[in-house]
């Protein structure tokens, strides 16, 4: 019998696999799990070089994937300023003064993740409030949504923004007194900004993605579907994968603007290997709930002026999906609010009829807001619908929004699953933490719309079952049995058997990818 290189006993091996939903041991050979059952069996595998990791009754299930994180924003976030828990623009104030003095070196003070629904002001700060705390240097904090920013008076003029600049598919907000930009620059306006800042060197992209992959793996992540703003973070994933460095797998999110030079490459979804691979083309349709720049069908409810904002016609929208969809392209579009998922489906729809494709896997990325006939069109489209359980905890003012009648059908996880579709998690990190045992808790213990509420076994194949079959790896991903990749996740405690709001508290111990141990909390079992 073959001797395993590692084997895993005194377990709680959650599998997911229907047909031995649980075991007491595995054993691993050449990267691949070999044998998965009791105690008894797997000693069968042991020899003299094995290495035997003796768990004590902890608990092992299939390595979490994120389906939708933004990895160098999430390594950049933490080089930069947070201010995730201000509450008020005072309080921001002060953490911009002292940030800008302990980083005198920093030519621009960025960051935010700020949400003024939370300020005892309750407004967006402005360009003037910002002043206040630094005005020699440029300033551009990004609300936690990441649709909506706001700019000091010096980050402005190096934008060049003024009263009477224009952007298609954003907005740059006016002061009704002065009659000048106020500083909150929103969707595509956002880029004006970001076109003066200077662009980070590859090293120092690099450096952002390695501590992005190492805070990854430290949250039992053994995948991620990793959303890229440039060809640039690409050859960095190319480079860490081929010194050895990437601790995780890599499923590329390849924005839209790489579209052209990815099909003249020749390039379709799956291109690659095991460890990272070309993955969907990632698409925005509309903006956020919080910024109010979610295309809705009916106007918002503490708002009634605005729908939110679309980026793209239906025409256009239906132009790209096709575009990518014929040349064998998995897409990823962003759709938060009714409006702009029916756009998306439409497109989708429009793309299957003139270019069938049975195997086509899109996504719908967030699909927030819903109801039961759109629901019922994405199922019959076979289209992925791609959430992010912790919103419903950071999306507190969400009823505000869009009213008691829409709230029933906001982030309806498990309306979702009941239809049948397939529901992938991810977290939007930065956006939202990248802990995946954050989003499994948020899933099974959300308070508005309890009956959306998700079982503990259906948010974790969120996050590993249904996840591999987002990037097409149901055989290799995904459950934990012989043949699979061993790719490990060990718990401190089973999310299954304790009360739901505990699983927030249940600690990573140990990660396996491909066998080999790329995270562990204490030394090894």
């Amino acid at each position: 019998m073959l001797n395993a290189e590692t084997a895993i006993l005194n377990a709680n091996v959650i599998t997911l696999n229907p047909k031995q939903p649980r075991a007491e041991a595995l054993a691993i050979y050449d990267g691949k799990i070999v044998a998965v059952g009791s105690n008894r069996e797997i000693r069968d595998y042991i020899g003299e070089k094995t290495r035997v990791l003796d768990l004590k009754g902890k608990t092992v299930v299939p390595g979490f994937t994120d389906c939708h994180v933004h990895m160098t924003g999430f390594g950049q976030f933490l080089q930069t300023l947070d201010l995730r828990n201000v509450k008020s623009i005072k309080e921001m104030q002060e953490k911009i003064r002292e940030y800008a003095e302990r980083n005198p070196e920093k030519t621009w003070i960025l960051g935010g993740r700020w949400d003024h629904e939370k300020f005892v002001e309750k407004r967006y700060p402005t360009r003037w409030d910002l002043d206040v705390a630094v005005a020699d240097k440029p300033v551009f904090l990004i609300r936690v949504c990441g649709h909506l920013g706001v700019a000091n008076t010096k980050a402005l003029e190096l934008a060049g923004i003024t009263r009477e600049t224009k952007v298609e598919g954003g907005r740059i907000d006016i002061d009704e007194v002065k009659g000048e930009p106020n500083g909150i620059v929103r969707e595509n306006a956002l880029n004006l900004v970001w076109e003066a800042v200077p662009k980070p060197t590859l090293k120092e992209l690099e450096e952002a993605c390695v501590q992005a992959c190492e805070n990854a793996v430290k949250t039992g992540i053994t995948c991620v579907h990793w959303i890229v703003n440039s060809a640039n973070e690409i050859r960095i994933v190319q480079k860490l994968y081929s010194e050895g460095k990437l601790p995780l797998r890599v499923y590329l999110g390849v924005p839209l603007d790489l579209l052209d030079e990815t099909i003249k490459l020749g390039l379709s979804t799956g291109f690659g290997n095991d460890k990272v691979k070309i993955g969907f083309i990632k698409v925005f349709s509309d903006g956020s709930l919080g910024a109010r720049t979610a295309a809705l069908t009916e106007p918002y409810s503490d708002k009634p002026e605005t729908k939110g904002m679309l980026i793209y016609t239906q025409k256009e929208l239906n132009e790209i999906v096709l575009k990518a969809h014929k040349a064998g392209l998995q897409l990823g579009i962003h759709a938060i609010g009714d409006h702009a998922i029916s756009m998306v489906i439409n497109a989708y729809e429009n793309a299957l009829k003139k270019a069938p494709r049975k195997n086509h896997r899109h996504r719908i990325e967030h699909c927030s807001v819903l109801n039961p006939e759109l629901i019922k069109k994405m199922k019959r489209l076979g289209l992925i619908a791609s959430i992010q359980p912790h919103f419903v905890t950071s999306d507190f003012w969400v009823k505000e929004r869009v009213g008691g009648k829409r709230v029933r059908w906001v982030y309806p996880f498990k309306t979702l699953i009941q239809e049948g579709l397939k529901v992938v998690s991810g977290s939007d990190c930065p956006v939202e933490p990248i802990d995946p045992l954050l989003g499994i808790w948020a899933a099974v213990t959300r308070k508005t719309s309890p009956e959306e509420n998700l079982t503990v076994e259906e948010a974790l194949k969120t996050y590993t079952v249904n996840a591999a079959y987002a990037s097409f790896d149901e055989t290799k991903r995904g459950t934990i049995e012989a043949g699979k990749l061993a790719d490990l996740t060990i718990l401190s405690d089973d999310p299954t058997a304790i009360p739901p709001d505990k699983i927030k508290d249940v600690t990573v111990e140990t990660v396996l990818v491909d066998g080999k141990t790329v995270y562990t909390k204490h030394a090894e079992p």
